[in-house]
């Protein structure tokens, strides 16, 4: 193996570096092997590279539909009506980072990055998609009432975003979920202007102050339902509503025995933070018929767990309500709504699967019509009217509609740097070696020119070992340690097994943007947003700008442990900047974000398909939070 026997031409100090000659097979055109597309099968790495090609490897296709595509540019483009947007009403991402990021007196909002892109017309689609495919299954299936949705505000609360809600979703009664008195306060201020049969649905733990603010609001005439998570709170109910004489209505939170077993199932099943036992169910009840206010009881909620895997789970806990719902009709409560809670998921990793919590099994219309079926099979089994029904379909509403930009900054890799080769020192090099390391040395080179690849990569490792022993006990100087490093390294990339990931620095604080994935393991779809007609040559790993080592995104979709990337550099007009785009993070990364490091938080653009050369317009341009501002949160006050 000659390219190792050159080692011979050994290193003095400073450092040490060894000629390679590269006589073992050179490393393919994607290091470690091509990647897989979202089948599992390899791409074709040997005709010439295309956008779909990019769309296969990124899963584009699968998680992206009907909204993200590649256009012909190789930018990724937003189409905003869905599979009815036009090819002229498609709004590429890399005009919306151009126009943002410009200065402004070039044309531009002199926002700096990251930056957060709101998408409201692909919200308004994805509400109005929820609500035509419940409407079909009511249709089709004979059901004899209607669907009424609700967005739980805790999912985003951003203001725009909820009042965009309200108002796209006026035609269809859709009203708004509140778990804290902020929320309430936040819901009664938008459904003032908004449907009157929308509810205004009280969910969460309640004190009285709580519970006064939601019969104020009932008192407004909003369609306010207070419903019960705890037994006690009843008392807390009757007893307010006595003092303000405003009745109530009233609707129960069942704990079920239906269960599922992923991450979001543990808010379900009888042991579940929230919802009342049969017992507690029947004694409420009976309560509230003593007292004259069972008509008060109107409705029965649920919550099976967010990301429901599967329509047959699904099927499950909705005909296990329904029967509740079935039996407090017959006890003589006025019931009329029942409510399935979350739980309608959505698929991040495009596998259309419902095998974990980063996908499903299902679509919006599988999702109406188990719904409407088991409401429907139980109802008439018992001869009762058919319910509204209405589920709070927060994470399956919003996550779409918002996209997190961001650009690489610089990147790096652990792969030592060649170092300049000089004549004939090797025996000053092996002279400082302890006898174990020099052993390895030569056993090193033997199997190198024997050919013997393994055993050559199994002396490698331990020869380097060795030697970061010696060096932590005084024996080994710096200059020796870089060289063993370097020689190692360069054996390990002939051998094939040297790890090629580099990382990608990017300017974003990870917990701000993206706590999810550190808290609790979410993958979102991570993609570059141009130059996807180009072929990725990189592996890479993300890393943030901040001081912890939690920064990193070092996993993602499809069980990769990298992500395809450019190298840095390729120049498109942005002044040569990467940028990569995080999908499908609109529900719950902003409202969970810290201030991590004190970092500001990204700029935030509202943009809407648009007549005109670019396609959109922006409608709302919100600088990110400087350094001055994340200080005077912490009660500090730079002078």
């Amino acid at each position: 193996m000659p390219a190792l026997a050159c080692v011979d031409a050994a290193v003095p100090p400073p450092g040490y570096g060894f000629a390679w000659g590269g006589a073992l097979p050179a490393p393919g055109a994607f290091p470690g092997g091509a990647p897989t597309t979202a089948g599992g099968a390899t791409s074709d790495w040997t005709s010439p590279w295309s956008t779909d090609h990019s769309a296969a490897l990124y899963r584009i296709n699968g998680w992206g539909a009907p909204y993200f595509c590649v256009n012909a540019a190789g930018d990724i483009a937003v189409r905003p009506h869905g599979a009815a947007t036009l090819p002229h009403q498609e709004i590429d991402l890399m005009k919306v980072v151009k126009k943002a990021s410009d200065l402004k007196s070039a044309g531009g909002l002199g926002l700096r990055l990251p930056l957060l892109v709101r998408l409201p017309d692909v919200l308004k689609h994805r509400l109005e998609s929820l609500h035509a495919a419940f409407d079909f299954a009511i249709r089709s299936n004979g059901y004899g009432s209607r669907y009424q949705g609700v967005y739980p505000v805790k999912c985003n609360q951003d203001r725009y975003i909820v009042e965009d809600i309200v108002e796209f979703g006026s035609p269809f009664g859709f009203g708004l979920e509140a778990g804290s008195k902020a929320e309430l306060l936040l819901a009664m201020n938008c459904l003032a202007r908004a449907s009157p049969e929308a509810f205004l649905i009280c969910n969460g733990y309640k004190d009285e102050e709580y519970i006064a603010l939601a019969l104020v609001a009932r008192s407004m005439d909003l369609n306010t339902v207070i419903v019960l998570e705890q037994e006690e709170e009843l008392d807390t109910v009757v007893e307010t509503s006595h003092r303000l004489g405003v009745r109530p209505v009233i609707g129960l939170r069942a704990k079920l025995r239906t269960k599922h077993s992923g991450h979001f199932g543990s808010t379900s099943g009888e042991k579940g933070k929230f919802g009342l036992t049969t017992t507690q169910i029947l004694s409420v009840a009976q309560k509230l018929q003593r007292l004259e206010m069972l008509d008060c009881l109107q409705l029965l909620h649920f919550h099976i767990g967010s990301q429901i895997p599967s329509t047959t789970l699904l099927t499950d806990g909705v005909g296990e309500a329904a029967q509740i719902y079935c039996e407090l009709a017959r006890l003589g409560a006025a019931m009329r709504v029942i409510d399935i809670g979350g739980g309608l998921g959505i698929d991040y990793d495009g596998s259309h699967s419902g095998g974990s919590d980063m996908s499903v099994g299902y679509g919006l219309e599988e999702y109406a019509g188990a719904v409407v079926r088991a409401v429907l099979f139980a109802c008439d089994r018992k001869h009762v009217h058919h319910p509204i029904i209405c589920s709070e379909s927060g994470r399956a509403l919003v996550s779409h509609h918002s996209v997190l930009i961001f650009e690489a900054v610089s990147s790096s890799t652990t792969k030592a740097e060649p170092l300049p080769s000089v004549g004939s020192n090797l025996a000053y090099f092996l002279d400082e070696l302890a006898d174990d390391a020099r052993s390895d040395y030569h056993n090193l080179m033997a199997a190198a020119l024997d050919g013997e690849y393994e055993t050559c990569a199994l002396y490698a490792d331990q020869l380097k070992r060795r030697c970061i022993d010696h060096f932590k006990d005084g024996v080994l100087g710096l200059e020796h340690l870089a060289a063993v490093d370097g020689l190692c390294d360069l054996a390990s990339k002939e051998l094939g097994v040297a790890d090629p990931v580099k990382t990608y620095h990017v300017n974003l604080s990870l917990f701000t943007s993206m706590p999810d994935f550190w808290a609790i393991g979410q993958l979102f779809p991570i993609v570059p947003i141009h130059r996807l007609d180009q072929r990725p040559a990189v592996k890479g790993i993300l890393s943030d700008l901040t001081c912890d080592s939690d920064g990193k995104v070092d996993r993602f979709i499809g069980g990769q442990s990298s992500l395809p990337l450019h190298e840095l550099g390729g120049g498109d007009g942005l002044g040569g900047g990467y940028y990569l785009g995080m999908f499908l993070g609109g529900a719950y990364q902003e409202a969970l974000g810290g201030l991590h490091n004190l970092f500001g938080g990204p700029s935030v653009v509202r943009v809407s398909q648009a007549d005109g050369s670019h396609c959109f317009a922006v409608t709302l341009a919100v600088p990110g939070r400087r350094a001055r501002t994340s200080c005077e949160r912490c009660s500090m006050s730079p002078k």
